[in-house]
C-alpha cells in the first residue's frame, strides 16, 4: 500500500473472489455463477435501453422495482435495488450498525461480512457453527445486536428452518435481522423468510440476480423489507451513490425477472444436475452435504482437497478451495451444465481413479 493510505484501514483484508481466468475450454465451477445464458428477452431489452444512455438512469428503479415486486408478491415500496447484493449489504450495515451496534454472524459463512465490518468499523460478534456445520439459531436469540444470517449458508450449502429464524426475529425486536437469501430459489418450496415480512418490522431480506436469473455480470441485487427500512437504506444510498444501478442493468433485470417460464426451466435444470452430481461424488467416496444451493460442499480422505483443487486447475477445471480453519479440507463445486460436469468427472477420475 502507499504511504497515503489511511492508517485506519491499514489492516483491511479485502474480500477474495473466485478466480476469473480467461483461457480456452475452461470449465468454471468456482464462483456459483449460473451456467446458462440470460433469458432470451434480455439482449433486446438492453439494446432498447442504449439510446437512453445519454441520460442518467432512473434513480428510483421504478420499472425494475415493479417487476421484482410482482415476482415476489410484495409492493414496489418494499424493494431496494443495488449494484449487486454486496452493495445492498453495505447499505444495510451502514444504516443499522455502528461502533456501538455490533454485527453478529457465523464463523463459516459469506466472507464479505467481516470485510464490510472492517471497512465500516463495525464490531464483530462471531458465533461458531456446530461440528456438522449446521447453525444453532438459539445462540442468536436475544442478542440485541444486528444479525446477518446467510440462508442457505455459503459455503456450507445448508438451510436453516424458517421457524427457527422467526425466533431470532422475535427475540431481537430492537435490532435488524438480515437474512441473506442469495441461493433461496434452489432450496425447497417454503424456505424463504418472505412471509415473515408482514409480521416483523426488523427483517431485511437480501437477494441477487446473479444465480437464478443468470446476470452475475450485470451486478444487480435487491433488498425486501418494510418501507421504513427501505427509506433508511435509501437515505444512505442517496448520500453517496444515487444512480447506483445503471440503465442497461435495470433493463436486463426487468426482462430477466419477468420471464418466469425461463426462470423455472433453468432452475429445474440446475437442481437436476445437482442431484446427479451429488450421487456421483458420493459414489466416488466423497462426503457431500445436503445442498439447498447451486453448489456442493464436499470432502474426501482419498487425497488432500487442496491437491485435488490444484490438479483440477491444471486440467482447466476451476472449483473453490478455502484455506480457512475448519474447512481447509473441503471443496465448493458450482453446479454447471451436464456437459461441464461430465468434463469435471473425467478430470476427477483421472486424478482419483475409481475405487474397486
Amino acid at each position: 500500500m502507499s504511504r497515503y493510505f489511511t492508517k485506519t484501514l491499514a489492516a483491511l483484508e479485502p474480500y477474495t473472489p473466485g478466480e476469473q481466468l480467461k483461457i480456452d475450454n475452461l470449465v468454471k465451477l468456482n464462483a456459483n455463477e449460473n451456467p446458462y445464458p440470460p433469458a432470451p428477452g434480455v439482449a433486446a431489452a438492453v439494446a432498447a435501453a442504449v439510446p437512453g444512455l445519454r441520460l442518467y438512469s432512473d434513480l428510483t428503479n421504478a420499472e425494475l422495482n415493479r417487476a421484482i415486486a410482482d415476482h415476489w408478491g410484495v409492493q414496489p415500496e418494499n424493494v431496494l435495488c443495488g449494484n449487486g447484493s454486496d452493495e445492498n449489504l453495505l447499505l444495510a450495515l451502514r444504516a443499522f450498525c455502528d461502533e456501538d451496534t455490533p454485527l453478529a454472524f457465523a464463523d463459516i459463512t459469506y466472507s464479505f461480512y467481516p470485510v464490510l465490518c472492517d471497512l465500516l468499523h463495525i464490531p464483530q460478534h462471531i458465533l461458531p457453527l456446530e461440528a456438522d456445520f449446521t447453525i444453532d439459531l438459539r445462540k442468536y436469540q436475544g442478542l440485541h445486536e444486528t444479525i446477518v444470517l446467510a440462508n442457505p449458508n455459503a459455503p456450507t450449502s445448508l438451510l436453516a428452518p424458517v421457524d427457527a429464524i422467526e425466533e431470532v426475529l422475535r427475540t431481537n425486536p430492537d435490532n435488524i435481522v438480515i437474512v441473506d437469501e442469495t441461493y433461496i430459489e434452489f432450496a425447497p418450496a417454503g424456505s424463504t423468510c418472505l412471509p415473515l415480512l408482514e409480521k416483523y418490522e426488523n427483517l431485511v431480506i437480501t437477494h441477487t440476480f446473479s444465480k437464478t436469473h443468470n446476470l452475475a455480470g450485470a451486478r444487480l441485487g435487491f433488498c425486501l423489507a418494510r418501507p421504513e427500512l427501505i427509506a433508511d437504506m435509501n437515505r444512505v444510498k442517496f448520500s453517496y451513490s444515487p444512480y447506483n444501478v445503471n440503465s442497461l442493468t435495470q433493463a436486463a433485470g426487468t426482462a430477466a425477472i419477468r420471464d418466469e417460464a425461463y426462470f423455472r426451466d433453468v432452475t429445474g435444470k440446475v437442481l437436476a444436475t445437482r442431484a446427479d452430481t451429488t450421487e456421483k461424488l458420493r459414489a466416488r467416496g466423497f462426503t457431500v452435504l445436503d445442498s439447498a444451493t447451486n453448489f456442493l460442499f464436499a470432502t474426501t480422505d482419498r487425497m488432500p482437497c487442496k491437491t485435488i483443487f490444484e490438479k483440477l486447475r491444471e486440467r482447466g477445471i476451476l472449483i473453490r478451495h478455502f484455506s480457512a480453519p475448519r474447512i481447509d479440507n473441503w471443496l465448493r463445486i458450482t453446479i454447471g451444465t451436464p456437459e461441464q460436469m461430465q468434463r469435471f468427472f473425467a478430470a476427477l477420475d483421472d486424478i482419483l481413479p475409481p475405487q474397486e
